[in-house]
């Protein structure tokens, strides 16, 4: 091979490069995408969310030739971490991972640490549908700049049986009130298991004299300060928890399952609509009930994106495109199949209202109070 083609193929292998996987291309990526498997690292801890993702997968390979791989985690921090350790191995293609489902800390530490492909998100078919009154820019804070797509809504809510508890509390003070005149019926899933985290999280954001501090950077000088209030929260709840505060439910589901055995009074959910589905699927008994406190419940909105060294690139952009149709929302939203409230502006199926809204404080706290609450109850 001469010089002018070593020239010609190096300029056409950057061409093919630069041009690969370009969201505003949508008929070549649909092209392109046919025939991939698109690994799509995600929380396995939901039989609901579980079904959802092979019916998508089901539909993605009739219509697109795209095969979704659901990888079950059960902490995306995991995955993030295996992308890091790629990075560092210096292993820019053929990632074993090609899609995400992210937000707080992980996305924060996806875009620092350069993880993540884009800005592909608004460049999407279906972003044109994305109801743009909720916070779909912004996760924890921090801009997405388009490097994450809306997938869905979160808000930290409470359920309670109202056959045996006919007045659930309104705040965390009277959830203590509660725990003390009804010793061992009162439990939070452990940190760092992400129920857990958000408890502390909403705990704080209520008992802390100044809530402006949480919305910044956490100040190493003022965290003991800040927190105090809810460290001697916590040591009040404890003395008087589920096991005496020795041992924590592992995560939402089994707050539920407690529920359901008349162990404890509340179980948690990041899902405003879990109640009803649980429900339907005969999990929870028909008196059992979702509730928010008054000052709102702690809300966010959980995301899709795709690593930099993404092997399906095209493959996962067709998916996550899928993920957010109206088709798609619509039944992840119907509380009979998943119950997550919908990011897109759904004509065919009316969103149930959400709760009062309690904004996510900067994803740097979910990692200094896991790490405080784990050295002073871990044990």
């Amino acid at each position: 091979m001469n010089f002018t083609s070593i020239v010609t193929a190096c300029a056409l292998a950057f061409s093919s490069v630069s041009m690969a996987a370009d969201p505003s291309n949508w008929e070549q990526i649909e092209k392109d995408a046919m025939g991939q498997t698109v690994y799509f690292n995600a929380w396995g801890g939901s039989q609901e969310i579980n079904a959802y993702l092979r019916w998508a997968n089901e539909e993605l390979e009739s219509r697109y030739g795209v095969t979704i791989q659901h990888v079950k985690v059960s902490d995306i921090a995991e995955t993030v971490n295996r992308l890091v350790a790629e990075k560092a191995a210096g292993k820019t293609e053929g990632g074993s991972v090609d899609m995400v489902w992210i937000n707080g800390e992980n996305f924060k530490s996806m875009k620092a640490n350069g993880l993540l492909f884009g800005p592909f998100t608004e460049q999407l078919p279906n972003w044109r549908i994305v109801d743009k009154s909720l916070p779909v820019k912004e996760d924890f804070t921090e801009p997405t700049e388009g490097l994450e797509a809306p997938w869905g809504v979160g808000q930290l809510v409470f359920i309670h049986d109202e056959k045996t508890l006919a007045n659930p509390p309104t705040s965390f003070v009277e959830m203590l009130s509660l725990a003390k005149a009804n010793p061992g019926k009162v439990s939070y899933p452990k940190p760092p298991q992400f129920h857990g985290t958000s408890f502390l999280k909403a705990a704080l954001l209520e008992l802390a004299t100044d809530t402006t501090p949480l919305y910044q950077p956490v100040d190493e000088a003022q965290f003991r300060t800040v927190t105090a209030p809810l460290w001697a929260y916590l040591d009040e709840l404890h003395a008087v928890a589920w096991r005496n505060g020795k041992q924590f439910p592992a995560g939402s589901t089994e707050t539920m399952q407690l529920l359901d055995d008349g162990e404890l009074l509340l179980a948690i959910t990041f899902n405003p609509n879990a109640a009803e589905t649980a429900v339907k699927n005969g999990t929870l008994a028909p008196s059992a009930k979702t509730f928010a406190f008054d000052s709102g419940a702690l809300s966010n909105i959980h995301f899709m994106g795709i690593p930099w060294n993404a092997n399906a690139k095209e493959g996962a952009l067709v998916a996550i495109n899928f993920l957010m149709s109206e088709e798609a929302q619509s039944r992840k939203a119907n509380s009979d199949i998943w119950g997550d409230p919908a990011v897109v502006s759904l004509t065919s199926v009316g969103s149930k209202p959400l709760f009062k809204s309690q904004p996510e404080p900067h994803p740097s706290w979910q990692v200094a109070l896991e790490k405080a609450w784990l050295e002073r109850y871990g044990q």
